[in-house]
C-alpha cells in the first residue's frame, strides 16, 4: 500500500494522456504522478507513451526521455544513474526502488510511477526528505574517539573491517524507511531502518569509543524497539542490504551492551 502525506481533502485524479511520438512503433506507456503545489489542483496520473528505439533500458531514461521530449515541467530527482547517490528512489509498480537501475524489461505493462510514500510531496515525484536526513544526523554518524589521533590513519584489523561490509554501503536513497509501516505511523518518534543500520556500523566499529553513549541514545521504547520485524525495509533496500538483521542485532546489544 502507498500513502501521501497530501492537502486536506485531495485525492488523485486522472491526468492528462499525451499523444504518442509519431512513427514510433516501438512503445512503452508511463503513468506518473504529477501534483504542482502552485496551482491548487488535485493530484493527477498523467498517461505518457515513450519511444523504446530512442531511449535507454532503465526507467529513468524514460523518464529523462519525457522531460526532454514530452513535457519539460515533469520534476524529478536524480544525478549518478549508476545507483550510487540515492537521489532517484521512488516507488515503481508499486516498490521502493531507484530508477536509474531498475530495468523497464522488469516490469509488466504500464509503468506507474509515484513519489516515496507517506513524506510531504514537494512536487511530482520529489519528496521533502528533510525529517529523514535529520534522523540520520541524530544518530552522529562519524568517528567519535577520545584517544588522541594517531599521526596516520586509525588502524583497524581486517576481521574488524568486515563486520562493517553491508553497512557502509548505505546511500540513504530513503527506500527502506518509506517502505516501514512502523516508520509511517510513528516517524517522529522511531528512527526507521535507515538510521538504525547506521547506528549499528558506528556501534560496532572497533575505532570508534563512544558504544555506551550511541546505545544509551537509542534507549526508548519507540526510536529503535519501535520495529516489529515486518522485513519490508530489507525486501526494499536496492543494494540487498539488511536492515532488519542490524535493527535485531542492535536490540542484542541494548539487553547486553558490554558484551561488545
Amino acid at each position: 500500500m502507498v500513502e501521501f502525506t497530501l492537502p486536506k481533502n485531495s485525492r488523485v485524479t486522472e491526468g492528462k494522456v499525451w499523444p504518442a511520438p509519431q512513427g514510433a512503433q516501438n512503445l512503452r506507456e508511463y503513468r506518473i504522478y504529477r501534483w504542482n503545489p502552485d496551482d491548487g489542483k488535485n493530484p493527477r496520473l498523467d498517461t505518457f507513451s515513450v519511444n523504446l528505439d530512442d531511449c535507454g533500458p532503465m526507467v529513468l531514461d524514460g523518464l529523462i526521455w519525457i522531460k526532454s521530449k514530452i513535457d519539460s515541467t515533469l520534476t524529478f530527482r536524480r544525478s549518478c544513474r549508476e545507483g550510487i547517490c540515492g537521489s532517484c528512489a521512488m516507488n515503481i509498480d508499486g516498490v521502493n526502488t531507484l530508477a536509474c537501475t531498475k530495468d523497464m524489461g522488469e516490469i509488466k505493462g504500464s509503468i506507474r510511477i509515484y513519489p516515496l510514500p507517506h513524506q510531504p510531496v514537494i512536487k511530482d515525484l520529489v519528496p521533502d526528505l528533510s525529517h529523514f536526513f535529520a534522523q540520520h544526523a541524530m544518530i552522529q554518524p562519524w568517528l567519535k574517539t577520545e584517544t588522541p589521533a594517531p599521526d596516520n590513519e586509525w588502524k583497524q584489523s581486517r576481521e574488524d573491517r568486515e563486520k562493517l561490509d553491508g553497512l557502509y554501503e548505505c546511500i540513504l536513497c530513503a527506500c527502506c524507511s518509506t517502505s516501514c509501516p512502523e516508520y509511517w505511523w510513528n516517524p517522529d518518534r522511531y528512527l526507521g531502518p535507515a538510521s538504525l543500520l547506521h547506528a549499528y556500523r558506528w556501534v560496532i566499529d572497533s575505532r570508534d569509543e563512544a558504544t555506551g553513549e550511541r546505545l544509551d541514545q537509542l534507549e526508548d521504547p519507540f526510536r529503535l524497539f519501535r520495529c516489529v520485524t515486518i522485513l519490508n525495509c530489507s525486501k526494499a533496500c536496492p543494494k540487498s542490504l539488511n536492515p532488519a538483521r542490524a535493527i535485531a542485532e542492535l536490540k542484542k546489544l541494548m539487553v547486553e551492551p558490554r558484551k561488545i
